[in-house]
C-alpha cells in the first residue's frame, strides 16, 4: 500500500471541507490511503453534521465574541472546532483495509497513537486518554471535537461532546487539557478521519519534522510507504460545486 502525502493548502472552511469529502469518495484506487495537513484562510469554525445550529453559533458566540468566522457543517460527526489556531489533517483510508473493518474506537485509537508519538518526538507530554467516562460516546456519528481552551468536563447536557476529552483523545499529560480530537466518516468508498491539534495547550514545536514523524508512524500502522503526491484530478467543477453546497445556508442551517 501507499499513503500519499498531499500538498498543502489553504483555503475556506467549505474549500476544505469540500476537499476532504471528495478525497473519500473519489478514491481511485483500493491500494492507496491519502493523507493531507492544510491551513484556514482566516479564523474558522466546523461543526459536526448532526449538530442544530442554533447551538452552534451559541457556542462560537461564547469562544469569539463580536469576530466574524468562517463556518461550516463538516461531512463528518461531532460538536464545534475552533480553527483559529490548530494543525488540521485529514487521512483517507481506502474499503478493505484493515482499519476500514475496525470498530471506530480502534481506528480512533491507532491514529491518535501515531499522533501522540509523533508529539512525544517533540519533547511533549502528551497521552491518549484509556478510561471512557460513564457518559462518555464513542459512535462513529458523534466522535469527540476540541476546545483548548477547557480542560475540565461540565455538567452534563448538550455542550459535553464540545468540551469533555472522550475515549482515545489526545491529552497533555501536565494539565489534563484536550490536545487534539477528531471525528471519522465511513462509506462505501473508504474512511475519511478528520483530526484537529491545539497548538496552544503544546509548547513550542517543530511542525514539519512532526508531520515526518506523524505520517512515517501511519505508513507504519497502514502497512504503507509514504509517498509526496501531487493534488488528484476531480472532476470538473466538482470540487468548486461542492464548495458552494458547503457554503450554502440550506447545508449550514439545515438543523
Amino acid at each position: 500500500m501507499i499513503l500519499d502525502l498531499l500538498p498543502h493548502r489553504t483555503a475556506g472552511a467549505a474549500e476544505n471541507m469540500a476537499a476532504d469529502f471528495l478525497l473519500l469518495q473519489r478514491y481511485p484506487e483500493p491500494a492507496r490511503a491519502r493523507f493531507r495537513h492544510y491551513d484556514w484562510r482566516g479564523p474558522a469554525f466546523t461543526f459536526g453534521y448532526g449538530q442544530k445550529i442554533a447551538y452552534v453559533r451559541e457556542q462560537i458566540a461564547a469562544l469569539a465574541p463580536g469576530e466574524h468566522a468562517d463556518l461550516t457543517r463538516r461531512p463528518t460527526g461531532g460538536g464545534v472546532v475552533d480553527h483559529r489556531d490548530d494543525w488540521t489533517f485529514a487521512l483517507v483510508i481506502p474499503r478493505g483495509h484493515a482499519l476500514y473493518d475496525a470498530r471506530a474506537t480502534e481506528s480512533y485509537r491507532q491514529v491518535h497513537a501515531d499522533l501522540v508519538a509523533a508529539l512525544r518526538d517533540q519533547g511533549q507530554p502528551v497521552v491518549l486518554k484509556e478510561r471512557c467516562d460513564s457518559a462518555c460516546d464513542t459512535s462513529e456519528s458523534d466522535l469527540p471535537t476540541l476546545n483548548p481552551q477547557r480542560s475540565t468536563p461540565p455538567p452534563s447536557g448538550p455542550t459535553v461532546c464540545f468540551i469533555r476529552p472522550e475515549l482515545y483523545d489526545v491529552l497533555h499529560a501536565g494539565t489534563g487539557a484536550k490536545v487534539a480530537g477528531a471525528a471519522q466518516k465511513r462509506t462505501k468508498h473508504g474512511l475519511l478521519f478528520q483530526g484537529s491539534i491545539a497548538k496552544a495547550v503544546l509548547g513550542p514545536v517543530d511542525w514539519d519534522a512532526f508531520e515526518e514523524a506523524f505520517t512515517t508512524r501511519l505508513a507504519a500502522t497502514l502497512g504503507a510507504e509514504t509517498m509526496p503526491s501531487p493534488w488528484p484530478e476531480f472532476a470538473e467543477g466538482e470540487h468548486d460545486g461542492l464548495t458552494e453546497q458547503y457554503s450554502s445556508p440550506e447545508w449550514i442551517e439545515y438543523r
